[in-house]
């Protein structure tokens, strides 16, 4: 997607570790317009299949994914990142690595929000190795729910995450894809 490549290139930050900052437009500041426009990019990819939920994880994949969930009008479902006083006791439940926190954690999702009725998008943010889709899809598996596809905004290529996914069957659209990080800078796809 031409935007959000342009928007990559021009306000991106490489950090160590393989990190790209993108906190100007997609996950700290907000640019709406832009996540408007994904959406409405990947209603043209997904247009043929019945969604019945969109499903993300917090904190970053929220804003994407109310978005999306608009566009496709279907309820956002997101995975909890951690325990407190309202989660619900009866959730999937599932541990991930994070790639960028270098931590793991569970992730939760009500058994009242998702079930063997849903057709799920997954939305997200990022996809690096690919952990925190593995998680989602497993909580789709465990409530018996159906995978669609999974759309990722931003796709890091030279990891394992997509062709993972690719390799097992799973329909996946990533908007920009980042084929290497060299001298400080984004080389796209």
């Amino acid at each position: 997607m031409i935007e959000l490549e342009n928007r990559i290139l021009t306000e991106g930050k490489v950090l160590e570790g393989n990190i790209l900052k993108v906190n100007t437009f997609l996950n700290h500041q907000v640019d709406i317009k832009l996540l408007e426009a994904m959406a409405e990019d990947s209603f043209e990819y997904f247009k043929e299949d019945e969604i019945t939920k969109i499903l993300s994880i917090e904190a970053s994949g929220i804003a994407i994914g109310t978005i999306f969930a608009q566009k496709f009008d279907v309820p956002l479902v997101f995975a909890k990142t951690r325990k407190s006083r309202n989660t619900d006791p009866d959730s999937y439940e599932v541990e991930v690595k994070s790639f960028t926190k270098k931590t793991v954690n569970n992730i939760y999702v009500s058994r009242k929000v998702i079930d063997s009725n849903d057709k799920i998008l997954i939305v997200d943010d990022f996809l690096a190795e690919g952990n925190a889709v593995y998680g989602l899809l497993d909580i789709i598996e465990q409530a018996g729910a159906e995978i669609v596809g999974i759309n990722i905004a931003i796709e890091k290529g030279f990891q394992n995450g997509g062709k993972n996914l690719r390799a097992d069957g799973y329909k996946l659209y990533s908007q920009a894809i980042i084929e290497k990080f060299e001298d400080g800078e984004v080389v796209l796809k």
